[in-house]
């Protein structure tokens, strides 16, 4: 079970359950690899809707590799994602939400 106050978000790919948590290195990758400067750049990218279908992508892949997958975005190309790409945009916004809140406040 995903445990909110760590942050973590469960996903299903290929018929496996992963952990996604954004570590502080998973934020960093993320930042560089979206090319914002800082957190709340990055952040504001989401929440103002100015994010790409490969932008939730790299969140994913950031989430998965804070939750110790050592995979990359090239591995979740051809992926089977449960509940398909509405529900991988849903956890990638539930992890986002989930790095900088605490359960209650959500």
């Amino acid at each position: 079970m995903a445990n909110p106050w760590a942050g973590e978000v469960a996903l299903t790919i290929d018929g496996e359950r992963h952990l996604m948590r954004l570590t502080l290195g998973a934020l960093a990758e993320l930042e560089a690899g979206l090319g914002e400067d800082s957190l709340v750049d990055l952040v504001t990218r989401f929440e103002t809707g100015r994010c790409t279908t490969r932008d939730v992508l790299k969140l994913i892949v950031a989430g998965l590799r804070g939750g110790g997958w050592p995979g990359g975005a090239k591995d979740l190309l051809n992926a089977e994602i449960a509940g398909g790409p509405m529900a991988a945009a849903r956890a990638a916004a539930e992890l986002l939400a989930r790095a900088f809140t605490l359960p209650d406040e959500q």
